[in-house]
């Protein structure tokens, strides 16, 4: 086991992190901007380094600095949470490169699951459905006519290094598809600096189911089953559940079993999540995360595993420490993800925190770095917190997330909680009746 790791990350992620390594009795270094000397992840670590200034390319991106903070501090490997450079293949070649185990998968993995097309191409070849479209980047238009045609309109344009829902396009017949096409190439030229772009099938009302996999590097992988994370907002997950409302256990079985066997197959280490869309009882991948979720808290609500302690275990080459036959699901969970912005618009709002109060009680977990007096800087995602809850079944978590928001206070800032308020009361959500489209639609009529 390693003695001592690096977290390169900041708030709720990294103090995640944090806690599984003291647990595991492994020292923790956190690395932080400016802006961050008085961060939670700051003060629970056992040591900490300033890598530069706010901005995130100066200091939580800034790779040589990174680098240096681990042969100052001696810190064996890196854990990077999710997000900056959790899915950056180059910067887990010069971790390599210098002695430093990444907390996590390969480079070649990173690089192949990174670019859709060739992550598409990968999954084909190893038994994972997948959506009907083009084989690869689509050239121009008339490539895109043919490939569209063969599909089925309505088909959608996407990036292939695409990301977030830009470089995202919907085009619903032929005469719409020259305007998606040249949108779409020349937002991800803007967003990614690369403007290839494939076409897919466009599906009228799937839901966005997602698998959870590990692997140990040697071979051997299992599911962890599957989260619905079809509650989203410009194709940014906010609502989270584990099991899905909608997947059977024969479901689960096989697609989770197909997952699996893979990443078994490619000799895949760590935990890693491969997205689907769900429509009339068939799944179609859509992409492979090779990082930690967001999501992952439901996941080890329901199954009472800690994925970040299964991570740094197999880093250090060690086995995994179940089986698939020990993987039983035990009740329902569910995650909201509270944001610093004020509605209707979701617009950022940083500030200073005048009053925090988490919610407790069974079954209640709160994933955050706030604290009273912290202020929230204005330079970074605007999550600042993760509420779990678990039951024995679906409708005992919805009843305790409901109790769970009436008890949770964030003063000083504007919230999304009044919208996790509204959203428990729907039928919609109640019945689990909702598909990926559903959200979007619901915020037009509430909200404007």
């Amino acid at each position: 086991m390693f003695n001592k790791i690096l977290i390169a990350n900041r708030g709720e992620i990294a103090l995640r992190v944090v806690r599984a390594a003291r647990e595991m009795g492994v020292s923790t270094v956190a690395v932080h901007s400016t802006a961050d000397a008085d961060a939670m992840h700051v003060r629970m670590a056992d040591e900490s380094i300033c890598i530069g200034p706010a901005p995130s390319t100066q200091s939580y991106l800034n790779i040589p600095a990174i680098i240096s903070a681990c042969e100052i501090s001696g810190a064996e490997a890196v854990h990077p949470g999710y997000g900056f450079l959790s899915e950056n293949a180059a910067f887990v070649q010069v971790l390599e490169d210098h002695g430093i185990t990444f907390i996590g998968p390969t480079a070649e993995h990173i690089r192949i699951m990174g670019d859709k097309i060739t992550a598409k191409d990968t999954m084909k070849k190893l038994g994972v459905p997948c959506v009907p479209g083009s084989d690869g980047g689509v050239p121009d238009l008339d490539t895109a006519r043919d490939v569209a045609k063969e599909a089925g309109y309505p088909v959608i344009v996407k990036a292939t290094a695409g990301g977030g829902g830009r470089g995202m396009k919907l085009a619903k017949s032929e005469a719409e598809l020259e305007t998606a096409f040249r949108t779409a190439r020349s937002e991800a030229k803007a967003a990614f600096g690369n403007d290839e772009v494939y076409i897919e099938k466009y599906l009228g009302r799937p839901r966005h189911i997602e698998v959870q996999i590990f692997g140990d590097g040697k071979g051997r992988a299992v599911h962890l089953g599957e989260r619905d994370c079809s509650l989203q907002r410009r194709h940014q997950k906010v609502f989270e559940e584990a099991p899905g409302p909608c997947i059977t256990p024969e479901m689960r079985a096989e697609i989770g079993a197909t997952c699996a066997e893979a990443v078994a197959r490619i000799g895949y280490a760590g935990a890693g999540t491969i997205e689907f869309l769900y429509e009339d009882g068939e799944f179609f991948f859509i992409e492979m995360n090779t990082r930690l979720q967001v999501e992952h808290p439901v996941t080890e609500a329901i199954f009472g595993v800690d994925l970040v302690r299964e991570q740094i275990r197999v880093a250090a080459g060690l086995p995994m420490s179940f089986q698939q036959e020990d993987l039983k699901i035990n009740g329902h969970a569910i995650e909201v993800r509270i944001n610093a912005e004020k509605l209707p618009n979701f617009s950022p709002s940083p500030g200073k925190i005048t009053q925090y109060h988490a919610p407790g009680g069974l079954g209640v977990r709160i994933d955050s770095a706030l604290y009273d007096g912290y202020r929230i800087p204005p330079y970074y995602d605007s999550l600042i917190g993760k509420l779990i809850v678990h039951g024995r079944d679906r409708d005992e978590a919805l009843a305790r997330l409901k109790r769970s928001l009436g008890e949770l206070i964030v003063d000083g800032v504007d919230t999304t909680l009044p919208l996790f308020e509204a959203l428990v009361e729907e039928p919609a959500i109640r019945s689990g009746d909702y598909t990926i489209h559903w959200l979007e639609r619901w915020l037009e009529r509430n909200l404007g």
